[in-house]
């Protein structure tokens, strides 16, 4: 099973506690490393969080949110092996020439260590704030995909539709990766369908085996649907330790995840600093994941 650890760049206090979180992470055997995104945190805001009870996420406006991209190029430079990944960048906001461009780059820097994660967003005030219309981005996140994996691929790029008017260029360098994992996240809506169409990977925002074990069929259909295998879809599932232990592990592999993601606050409840809690969960509980 292959170990995430979630975010390196939300509360950061300094570009180095960055690579310090980066680098013990990698040496007690992380696989990879993830990121949120958000541009601004409003301090008033009507939207509802869909993945909080109380339909709020769970910072204040004044926590660094250091941009995931810039965060894990200054990690990529300082790191030799563990992965990189957004969970999840908020693709319909974006310009998608940009995200293609700064994707293909990262991976390049890193030398193809990058997974780009993104869904649609959920907030509204956000948008706003950056001019880009709230409605239709589920159109907007479709047509991107489509079109920046065309960027990827080295080819002259020729893409008309409603929201893109690309004709007659190319852009390097490409990923190293080929394909370079695309990993949708979220589980409403068209989630499900947009995974079987356009995504790598799913990054499964649960908060426990039992609410995994019940999106299953609903990717089950979706990839059925697309003429596809669900087992060609790698699921990244959040995997919260104290709560449900180590013998959940061999729980989400039956289900065939292949990534379980842990959020920092949930190895840092024995006390000390960030640095100290991974150390002390690499000692104690990675060691004992195959």
């Amino acid at each position: 099973m292959k170990i995430g650890l979630i975010p390196v760049n939300v509360g950061a206090q300094s570009a180095q506690s960055m690579v310090e979180m980066a680098t013990t992470a990698e040496a007690g055997g992380f696989e990879s490393i993830w990121t949120f995104e958000h541009a601004i945190v409003p301090v008033e805001y009507q939207s509802k969080y869909p993945y909080s009870p109380n339909g709020k996420m769970g910072t204040t406006p004044e926590t660094n949110f250091v941009d995931p991209l810039i965060a894990l190029a200054h990690v990529a430079a300082h790191t030799q092996k563990i992965r990189l990944a957004t969970g999840v960048n908020i693709l319909p906001q974006t310009n998608p020439l940009y995200l293609a461009k700064q994707a293909a780059s990262l991976d390049f820097v890193s030398g193809g260590r990058f997974m780009l994660g993104v869904g649609i967003g959920w907030l509204a005030e956000e948008f706003s704030a950056l001019g880009v219309p709230f409605e239709r981005r589920g159109a907007r996140f479709d047509d991107y995909i489509v079109a920046m994996k065309k960027i990827w691929s080295g080819d002259v790029v020729e893409h008309q539709s409603e929201f893109i008017q690309w004709s007659g260029f190319k852009s390097y360098p490409v990923p190293v990766q080929s394909p370079l994992p695309v990993i949708i996240g979220g589980s409403k809506g068209k989630a499900f369908e947009r995974i079987a169409l356009h995504g790598d990977g799913w990054y499964a925002p649960t908060g426990n085996v039992d609410q995994l074990a019940g999106m299953l069929k609903d990717l089950d259909e979706a990839c059925a649907a697309a003429g596809r295998d669900r087992s060609t879809v790698e699921i990244s599932a959040m995997w919260i330790p104290p709560a449900e232990g180590i013998d959940a592990v061999a729980r989400y592999a039956d289900l065939g995840v292949s990534r379980l993601v842990v959020p920092l606050p949930a190895v840092a409840g024995g006390g000390g600093t960030p640095i100290d809690a991974i150390k002390r969960f690499a000692d104690e509980t990675l060691s004992q994941i195959a």
